[in-house]
């Protein structure tokens, strides 16, 4: 089974950057549609971006278009989540899954803290 690492959150100063890992830890990862999504303090886990298998096409939730970035890099097993011009509002735990979403992919995360 494939196991999903997320890593390179941190507390950040709002107008600020991030970029986040996720490495998988089979090849079955390269084969598959992947997604970021994230769970704010008090609230539900919603979705942030998803990223075709081969890389050809991405979507955006509509609160953070235009400010992140997905991507993938299929021979390293990883795909990444570029964050610019962090809002306080982005403050949340990361997660990266396929997409659809799977309960047995889901990971520890990783915590994203901005500050205003």
């Amino acid at each position: 089974q494939v196991q999903l690492v997320e890593s390179g959150g941190g507390l950040v100063q709002a107008g600020g950057s991030l970029r986040l890992s996720c490495v998988a830890s089979a090849t079955g990862f390269r084969l598959v549609n992947m997604g970021w999504y994230r769970q704010a303090p008090g609230k539900q886990r919603e979705w942030v971006a998803t990223i075709t298998w081969d890389g050809s096409s991405t979507n955006y939730a509509d609160s953070v278009k235009g400010r992140i970035t997905i991507s993938r890099d299929n021979p390293k097993n990883t795909m990444y989540l570029q964050m610019n011009s962090l809002k306080p509002e982005d403050t949340a735990v990361y997660y990266c899954n396929r997409a659809p979403a799977q309960d047995t992919y889901w990971g520890q995360g990783t915590q994203v803290t901005v500050s205003s």
